[in-house]
């Protein structure tokens, strides 16, 4: 077949992609790479490549590999929000079970975020040891600190409440990253380390 070159033009006009979807798939594939190598450990040109894309045309988007990496951090706190607003608007105090409140089906919430998608876990390991940082500080405290405001907004509970549900989801992000259920003194696998040491020591 003759090629034309209104065909070409065509061509080129359905496979042009607007810079704001190709913008959010880089950060989309920013938060999955980024997970895995880290700030650091992570080349531009391997989130470029999942997109296909150039790595100058990265850099048209976002300015630095730095810009890039907080476009996911501020992705994952987005994530991790709107889990928690899923799980606020879920809790139904007539039906829900007894003892149960709205942290617990926050929590809930945020333990299938966890099991369903691993990245997200472990891109905010990422961004909190790439706070040596100071950009990256900055933009990860002001993160954290929106994340706060919106569940004393979800909840409208005190602050010692509120402070409890964090040391628990930070207690949670923990055991998950190890992959494990439990981080106290006696569970089972605590125990085992435990007597494995023994013995061998």
């Amino acid at each position: 077949m003759a090629t034309t070159p209104s065909t070409v033009a065509g061509k080129a006009t359905r496979q042009r992609v607007p810079a704001s979807e190709r913008r959010d798939a880089l950060i989309e594939a920013a938060v999955h790479e980024f997970a895995h190598g880290g700030f650091y450990g992570t080349p531009v040109d391997k989130i470029a490549r999942r997109v296909g894309v150039a790595q100058p045309y990265v850099f048209s988007l976002f300015g630095s590999k730095r810009e890039l990496f907080l476009a996911a951090v501020e992705r994952g706190f987005e994530r991790i929000a709107d889990t928690f607003t899923k799980g606020a608007a879920e809790f139904d105090p007539a039906t829900a079970p007894p003892g149960s409140d709205v942290f617990i089906a926050m929590g809930n919430a945020y333990v299938e975020l966890l099991d369903s998608d691993r990245d997200y876990l472990m891109l905010q390991h990422q961004s909190y040891a790439a706070c040596d940082d100071e950009l990256i500080r900055d933009r990860v405290r002001a993160a954290y600190a929106r994340l706060v405001t919106h569940v004393e907004r979800l909840t409208q509970a005190e602050p010692e409440r509120i402070d409890e549900f964090f040391r628990y989801g930070m207690w949670l992000n923990v055991a998950a990253a190890m992959g494990v259920q439990d981080l106290s003194v006696g569970c089972e696998w605590v125990q085992a380390e435990q007597a494995a040491q023994s013995a061998g020591a």
